[in-house]
């Protein structure tokens, strides 16, 4: 293929919980700058094409089968069995080198050291977090998982460090010493969110670099964590481009970013919001946004479905929100889906009113049954769950 994923300059991205927001951030600040950039997510929530855009712009359906074809003829001619998340990744590359983008954002699948994405070398590597999750191939333990992800640190680039606790820390300094990084900038001492504090449509906060301080930035998603991705993004854009952004194009960055699926608003009367934590800090995260920004709802009809790997009684007792009135468990539509009598007895065992439903669309029907006009029905547990709710839903609005 010609090594497409070094014909452009690359700003990777790892951690546990909030790649796919701060990959749109990042991506959202260079096109506010003029720089047309390429962006690689996963997974997506209801088309293939989400996974790969530019400039905000998903892949269409011809340059995706483009892509695919040449791949797929490729693969027969060297006799090798690609596997498909190595195939999307190799199409991205080659999509963006086609398109001749001025850079690239892309996402880490799992992990970060022998993730398919690291055959790229960024000039940037940003950590979001490091939380136990995939701990079936990344390791049991936070330290495991930490030096899986520092393997995206390559040598003479900018380590952008979101997380903060000093021994995790210390793993991702170390690597940035063993390669020969050019700098590590840590969250707290090079870069913050400060005076975070409630909007209507989002949070609002100071965002601080290692350059300058951006006063009262409106951040349009909902819950303190974005304000903390909006940190790591802002920091790792001005990483990238070596100089300072304008106070307009932050602003304008930031004003444009929609993170389809996190803490999302696709419904009001009742309030529908859609998120897709499946891990114990994703929810914690989705409840704290529950407890302080959308305080004003009366009751919370949750409806949660579940892959095998995950469990439901971490993840509603780290939703911990008073207000739950009912938990309507549902499969998601794969076939690695836990079945949804499981989430109904969890939920029995902790004293919550469960009831079983088929599929996503029938939860999602029934929680509009029950729902008033002043409650709100939070739709979780797996981005596959997410997924289907969103085609449902925007296909009856």
């Amino acid at each position: 293929m010609g090594s497409p994923q070094h014909t452009y300059p690359v700003i990777h991205i790892t951690g546990t919980n909030g790649k796919g927001s701060t990959t749109r951030m990042i991506s959202s600040l260079l096109q506010a700058e003029g720089v047309n950039s390429g962006s690689y997510t996963s997974p997506h929530l209801e088309v293939i094409n989400e996974r790969l855009a530019i400039a905000d712009r998903p892949i269409g359906d011809d340059d995706l089968a483009a892509q695919l074809a040449a791949l797929a003829e490729l693969e027969r001619f060297l006799r090798v069995e690609a596997s498909w998340f190595e195939l999307m990744t190799a199409a991205a590359f080659r999509w963006f080198a086609d398109e001749a983008v001025q850079a690239a954002v892309i996402e880490v699948g799992l992990g970060g050291r022998y993730d398919a994405t690291n055959v790229a070398d960024g000039t940037v590597a940003v950590v979001t977090n490091v939380q136990l999750d995939h701990t079936e191939i990344l390791g049991n333990s936070r330290e495991l998982i930490a030096a899986e992800k520092a393997g995206i640190v390559k040598p003479g680039s900018v380590l952008v460090l979101g997380e903060n606790d000093p021994s995790i820390a210390a793993i991702f300094e170390a690597e940035a010493r063993e390669v020969g990084a050019a700098a590590v900038w840590k969250r707290g001492k090079d870069f913050s969110a400060e005076n975070v504090r409630i909007a209507v449509g989002g949070r609002v906060a100071d965002l601080v670099t290692p350059a300058t301080r951006y006063v009262d930035v409106f951040i349009p998603l909902f819950g303190a964590h974005q304000c903390e991705n909006a940190a790591a993004s802002l920091a790792g854009t001005q990483a990238f481009l070596g100089d300072v952004l304008s106070d307009d194009v932050v602003r304008e960055g930031f004003d444009s970013v929609r993170a389809p699926g996190r803490m999302e608003v696709v419904r009001t009367q009742p309030l529908v919001v859609l998120d897709g934590a499946h891990n114990g800090a994703g929810a914690a995260a989705a409840g704290a946004a529950l407890r302080e920004d959308f305080s004003g709802a009366r009751r919370v009809i949750l409806v949660m479905g579940c892959l095998r790997s995950r469990d439901p009684g971490e993840l509603l007792m780290a939703l911990s929100s008073d207000r739950l009135a009912t938990v309507i468990a549902c499969m998601p539509p794969s076939p690695r889906a836990l079945p949804a009598e499981a989430i109904v007895q969890v939920a029995g065992q902790a004293g919550l009113r469960a009831e079983e439903s088929g599929d996503v669309v029938d939860a999602v029907t029934r929680a509009l049954q029950i729902a008033g006009d002043d409650d709100l029905v939070l739709v979780t547990g797996s981005l596959y769950v997410v997924g289907a709710a969103r085609g449902f839903l925007r296909s009856i609005v």
